[in-house]
């Protein structure tokens, strides 16, 4: 029988005050009890509206019914058909824009938890394996080579590996992942998550070569030379932008990008390592999106006594994904909204002090359709901090742009690709950050499978 419950089944979670001090995940997991129940309030609408709002067409009413009949090992089946990472997805992806966002159930009532479900499953598939067991494809004698190993070159390299290519992913730091294990804190999506589903890849035949920085130790050209016939970028965008005011170049002044990478690479959140790393006080971190919320979250587990965001515009207009927000304002994070910094304020010794700001309030909508910020005259205050952490986006490293001719890339340092996820250079595909800029995990993974498929048909055309 359906369950025609209006609310999903609430997610377990540690209690706000006391996650707000450790780096343990957050969000506890359904039971599969919870899991059956949270199934069973599937519709099975004929059009299936969830498949068409997922980026990679998981087949989300059929593993929603194997979930409501208890065949979770079937429903992981159903779910790795399409999407290789679903111990991550199921984590980090923004399903209430997605999946759940087409959800008929959202119309009245809230959707179905297909994020959470798609959780559990994976997770009851992890604890249940004694080994990765998997049938290696037999090889089709094609050599592909994959930059980056984010969420688009995983995808990108598990779906070709799936064809029989030989594939091998070059990784410039040590530790493969990407932004799954340099960007997103342990509290979201903790590494041995992560690690495990690259070993699900590395099972499939998928070489991982790491401390390899494309452009620098090899060249894209030069990967041809040895005897890749394709090569995949999915370097990603870390390169962060700060905002040019006075100010920034004191010390106790980060970007969001080598905050999080500090904490997440070099193990702060673990008290066995001596990380290099900021242990500061107070805390202001400038900007709205899910990596402010990251930053501002992993300060306060740092030790920090008071953590703020600063955002310019008002709480709507905030592209951070409302469970972030959220869980961030259990922790104690303080929001100060229409606040803009005007700059940084630091004593003698070169040090932060402060963070000079300007209340705001909104004008008339700009070219997204928010609502420009417009400064209040005369409201300029000063915030005492030691730290200020830049959230305010990032952008692709020029390094393969400018050590590949003929490689186009647009204004903002993006490849330009067609549809099928082909460069201006023949045999050269690139998806995720690199190209869109930063956005999200599934995204990246979309781009990553039809980038797998192109080449496909790209090399078999070839020979």
């Amino acid at each position: 029988m359906p369950n025609m419950q209006m609310n999903k089944t609430p997610m377990p979670e540690q209690d706000g005050k006391v996650r707000a001090r450790n780096f343990k995940e957050v969000a506890l997991g359904y039971t599969a009890d919870m899991a059956v129940e949270e199934a069973k309030r599937c519709l099975h609408c004929k059009n299936s509206p969830c498949v068409s709002g997922c980026p990679v067409n998981v087949n989300i009413p059929a593993f929603l019914a194997q979930v409501a009949e208890g065949e979770f090992e079937a429903a992981y089946q159903t779910i790795t058909a399409t999407n290789s990472l679903p111990a991550v997805c199921g984590r980090v992806c923004p399903q209430e824009n997605q999946c759940e966002g087409k959800c008929v159930r959202g119309i009245k009532g809230e959707s179905v938890g297909i994020g959470r479900i798609e959780r559990f499953v994976a997770d009851y598939h992890m604890q249940r394996e004694t080994g990765v067991k998997v049938s290696r494809p037999e090889s089709n004698g094609h050599k592909v080579a994959v930059v980056g190993s984010g969420p688009a070159g995983l995808t990108c390299a598990g779906d070709l590996a799936k064809m029989g290519y030989d594939v091998t992913i070059y990784e410039a730091f040590h530790k493969a992942g990407g932004v799954l294990v340099y960007g997103i804190p342990e509290f979201r999506l903790p590494k041995a998550i992560v690690q495990k589903e690259i070993d699900a890849l590395t099972a499939l035949g998928v070489h991982v070569e790491t401390d390899m920085v494309i452009g620098r130790v090899l060249s894209v050209d030069e990967l041809f030379t040895l005897g890749y016939e394709a090569v995949f970028i999915g370097s990603g965008a870390g390169l962060p932008r700060f905002m040019d005011i006075p100010g920034e170049s004191l010390l106790g002044v980060y970007s969001a990008n080598e905050f999080l990478t500090r904490i997440n690479l070099m193990k702060a959140y673990d008290a066995n390592y001596d990380t290099p790393v900021q242990y500061a006080k107070k805390v202001a971190v400038v900007g709205g999106g899910n990596v402010a919320m990251d930053a501002a979250r992993c300060a306060m587990r740092l030790g920090a006594e008071e953590v703020s965001i600063i955002y310019r515009r008002s709480e709507a207009e905030m592209p951070a994904r409302l469970e972030e927000i959220h869980h961030a304002k259990e922790e104690g994070i303080i929001f100060r909204f229409l606040t803009n910094p005007k700059s940084v304020v630091g004593d003698e010794e070169g040090k932060v002090t402060g963070i000079e700001c300007v209340e705001m309030e909104l004008g008339e909508p700009d070219e997204s359709g928010r609502r420009s910020p417009i400064e209040k005259k005369g409201s300029e205050f000063v915030l005492p901090v030691d730290a200020v952490i830049m959230a305010i986006g990032t952008s692709p490293n020029p390094l393969i742009r400018s050590t590949t001719e003929g490689l186009q890339a647009n204004r903002r340092g993006c490849l330009v690709v067609n549809e099928e996820m082909l460069t201006s250079k023949e045999g050269v595909y690139a998806g995720g950050d690199a190209v869109t800029g930063a956005a999200t995990v599934i995204l990246a993974m979309g781009a990553g499978k039809t980038a797998a498929a192109s080449i496909d048909a790209y090399i078999k055309n070839k020979s």
